[in-house]
């Protein structure tokens, strides 16, 4: 059978979820379109996965069953004609009592309906199914890096254009064309664009405004390859720049890199967290770094881990999260270091390409 993916790598996490039965399930519901490549290779945009004790079955309409006769690994394929009435068949048929499903990945109304389909216990799951891709396999990781690569060829035919006049959203439509032009699937999202004082933004979506010169630029971008994305931050000064900037530029880069150095299996990925957040406060930047340093990459642009105070996860071999230490100062501009990190059995690897130093592009 076709797949998306390796069929080893499809059965062991077929496995790892009919482990979530043990929990006193009779059967797990996936909603999510990517947990369900994940778990079968669908990559349709309709089609649930139900796993129970008597395998894994795949559901989906009419207009997807060719395609998932190619795609899908599963121990049975069935077409639905409406899609909770097909679910609630399925859990009939396989007897089911007590029923996990994505708590975050079906509307309230959708659940609603699906209720007066089928009665059964429901149980709302989020972190068990989100832990299940956090762990990326070698074949997802080369997915990644083939993103990753991607990302910074766009990027190096794209720089010659970060000159003053140009504008922010010219810089973004370009990265994307080359970035296509290259062979991504898509843009992995809205590309963030910021200059000057828009910098301050973290999510500053390109706008209309010119580069100017003695300003730095911060460019947030990636691509989805295979399924899989990249997430990448770049900070560039256009010409020379005050040494309030240099000073936050080094002072982010150094954050950054004192992050990287912590990353190995069995850390507390709140303690990388802590060691860039106090780095930034002592330099006396705290009040304008206000987000968690990471997240995870995969199917999803942002998943699991979480690399933030709040985080309860150790750093595990095959987690791939990112490393995005920031200062925004409202009124003078920002800087944003970004890059993606796989956790190794010695330490860490870096996925993604662009040197970070400090650079200025002639004005």
């Amino acid at each position: 059978m076709k797949s998306a993916y390796c069929r080893e790598d499809l059965l062991h996490r077929q496995q790892r979820a009919s482990g979530l039965l043990t929990e006193g399930l009779d059967a797990v519901v996936f909603f999510d379109l990517h947990s369900v490549r994940y778990l079968c290779g669908f990559t349709g945009t309709d089609g649930v996965v139900v796993v129970s004790a008597t395998g894994v079955e795949f559901l989906t309409d009419s207009r997807y069953v060719v395609q998932a006769e190619a795609e899908v690994l599963a121990t049975r394929i069935t077409r639905y004609n409406e899609k909770n009435s097909g679910i609630a068949d399925c859990l009939k048929r396989v007897q089911a009592q007590r029923v996990g499903y994505e708590a975050n990945a079906i509307t309230c109304s959708s659940f609603a309906e699906l209720e007066n389909h089928v009665d059964v216990s429901w149980v709302g799951m989020s972190v068990e199914l989100n832990a299940m891709r956090a762990l990326k396999s070698p074949a997802e990781i080369a997915a990644i890096e083939s993103a990753t690569t991607l990302s910074a060829q766009a990027f190096a035919a794209v720089e010659p254009l970060l000159t003053p006049g140009q504008v922010e959203r010219d810089i973004a439509l370009e990265l994307e064309i080359e970035l296509r032009r290259l062979g991504a699937d898509a843009r992995a999202f809205e590309f963030i664009v910021a200059s000057g004082e828009r910098g301050a933004l973290p999510h500053g979506v390109a706008s209309t405004k010119r580069l100017a010169a003695g300003e730095l630029v911060t460019i947030d971008f990636g691509c989805r390859f295979a399924g899989y994305h990249s997430d990448e931050t770049v900070t560039v000064a256009i010409g020379d720049v005050s040494a309030r900037l240099r000073a936050m530029y080094d002072t982010v880069l150094e954050a950054h890199d004192r992050a990287l150095q912590c990353v190995a299996p069995g850390v507390p990925l709140r303690e990388i967290d802590a060691v860039a957040r106090d780095y930034i406060r002592v330099a006396g930047y705290g009040d304008y770094f206000g987000h968690g340093l990471g997240h995870g990459v995969g199917l999803k642009v942002h998943e699991a881990p979480v690399v933030s105070p709040r985080s309860e996860s150790l750093a595990e071999v095959g987690m791939v999260f990112t490393i995005e230490p920031g200062i925004y100062i409202p009124g003078c501009g920002g800087v944003r270091i970004e890059d993606m990190v796989v956790v190794t059995d010695d330490g860490f690897r870096t996925l993604t390409r662009i040197p970070k130093k400090f650079r200025s592009l002639v004005a």
